[in-house]
Order: structure tokens, then C-alpha cells, then sequence
């Protein structure tokens, strides 16, 4: 868990589960994976097995650690609807952000199709909770526009975009259940180049239908040279949301210990300190 996050759209990061695997063009140069393989066979590591696959279960709680509320993105190192991870998990990972309402929970997959599957069979308590923010990946039409409509079948009450790395025009846009979009370009060694028109014409989309647009960078090899101004112009918007009051240090220690007893941990750690 990391508090501070560099991601312009976030406050911090909670990786319950690590590494995952390519499945379209815009993991190509996958920030996780390059970050991650520098580490594979550092004992004590966190990605001393590198980017494969596996669950924390030491971080599950997490969250409820920080009194303070932030937005959170969860597994920013990850996808936790891949197949490999087990539905009972997820389960778990859907209730630490439910009870810790005060903060919000940015959640991103590649994986729709599984993520309506799963999330349609979660408690309708946990379903209208306006603090679970459920997004797709879209960063192109043949993989990404797909995404969209899965999302939009999926009963939870904010749902969002992050296309990034943009890499082509995407035409016209089905906005309809959308409540935000956020438009990237690729960075790093190797990024493929985004065209302004295409930001241009998915930011026109946004302010016609009423959906907040955030423009998170242009990207490149040095992304901070070229900014994340369009048109002279910042964009920096959001979701309408009214965060849970923010809990007492002994809430946060009995909804601790109720969750280490519900999710049959073995240890986590000092409970009357960890808050």
C-alpha cells in the first residue's frame, strides 16, 4: 500500500493481489510489469517472484489502516478480476472497501466480462455503495469498445473509463451509465504517439453529455517535458462525491478484528496498533 501516489487521478495505491499477464495491445508496455521484473529474485522483496501472479492476503485490511480519506486505486499492480484469482477473494476485497466507506475504491480491469460476472452476485448493500468506482481499460476499438458495454451492464452506482494509453481514434462514443472519463497518453521507453485530435474529440463527448473528463498526460520516453495541458488548458475533473465521515482509531480496531475473525485470517499483525 502506498500513500502519496504519483498517478495523477489518485491519492493512493492498495495491491491486494500482484502481477498479471497480457491480454491485449495495451499492455504491451504494461508500467507494472517493467517495475516489477526489476525485483524478481530480491529475497524480502515484495515482487521478488517478479509480476507472476499471487495473492496478499496480508494486505486485505489494509485500507482501513488510514483514517484519513483518500481515493484509492486498487491494485494498481494488478487486475483482480483475473480468472486465477478466486471469486471468494474478490468477495473479500469488495467487503474491506464496503465497511471502509471512508475512503473512495478506483477500481480498473481488462477483464469485463469477468468483472460483471462476479460483481452481479454481490449483495445489493455493497452494489449502490457510491464509494466503489468500477472501470475499464479502453485503448482501442476492437479490444477496448467491448469493455465499455460489459461496464455498463454491471449493477454498481459509478462506473468510469480510463483510456490510456490512448492509441487510435476511437469515433463515437456510447457515454450513456458512464460518470467519468479519464484520457491518457502511453509513456515510457517505446510509447506509441497520441493524436490530439483524438483527445479533442473524446473531451467534446464528455462536456456534450455531461460526463467529467480528467486529462491525465500526453506520455512519451519523458512525459513530465510534455505535460498535461490541452489546448492551454487543464482537466481535472470528477465524479460529484460526498465521502463516509471519517471513522475513530477504536472503529477502526473493532472493524478489524470483525474482519480478521470474517475473512478466518490467521495473523495480522499488532490489531490494537495497526489503527
Amino acid at each position: 500500500m502506498s500513500d502519496g501516489s504519483t498517478i495523477e487521478w489518485t491519492d493512493a495505491t492498495w495491491n491486494p493481489v500482484r502481477g498479471c499477464t497480457k491480454i491485449s495491445p495495451g499492455c504491451k508496455h504494461c508500467y507494472a510489469e517493467t517495475f516489477a521484473e526489476r525485483f524478481r529474485g530480491v529475497p524480502g522483496h515484495p515482487y521478488e517472484q517478479g509480476f507472476d501472479l499471487r495473492l496478499v492476503p496480508e494486505k486485505l485490511l489494509d485500507p482501513i489502516k488510514w483514517g484519513r480519506s483518500r481515493r484509492i486505486f486498487v491494485n494498481s499492480m494488478s487486475d483482480l478480476f483475473q480468472e486465477q484469482v478466486p471469486e471468494k477473494y474478490v468477495r473479500n476485497v469488495f467487503d474491506v472497501m464496503y465497511y471502509a466507506d471512508w475512503h473512495i475504491y478506483q477500481i480498473l480491469t481488462k477483464r469485463a466480462e469477468r468483472m460483471r460476472r462476479l460483481v452481479s452476485r454481490l449483495p445489493s448493500e455493497v452494489l449502490s455503495s457510491r464509494n466503489i468506482w468500477l472501470g475499464v481499460s479502453v485503448e482501442n476499438r476492437k479490444h477496448g469498445l467491448p469493455r465499455i458495454d460489459w461496464l455498463r451492464r454491471t449493477p454498481v452506482a459509478v462506473r468510469f473509463l480510463s483510456i490510456e494509453p490512448l492509441l487510435e481514434d476511437l469515433g463515437t462514443i456510447n457515454l450513456d451509465g458512464i460518470n467519468w472519463v479519464i484520457v491518457g497518453g502511453e509513456s515510457g521507453f517505446g510509447a506509441r504517439k497520441m493524436e490530439s485530435e483524438w483527445v479533442i474529440s473524446l473531451r467534446d463527448q464528455c462536456f456534450a453529455a455531461g460526463v467529467p473528463f480528467f486529462f491525465k498526460q500526453w506520455g512519451g520516453l519523458q512525459k513530465g517535458k510534455h505535460g498535461r495541458t490541452l489546448n492551454g488548458q487543464t482537466h481535472d475533473e470528477y465524479p460529484d462525491f460526498l465521502a463516509a465521515s471519517e471513522p475513530s482509531r477504536e472503529h477502526r480496531r473493532e472493524l478489524l478484528r470483525a474482519l480478521v475473525q470474517k475473512f478466518n485470517l490467521a495473523v495480522y499483525g499488532d490489531i490494537e496498533n495497526a489503527a
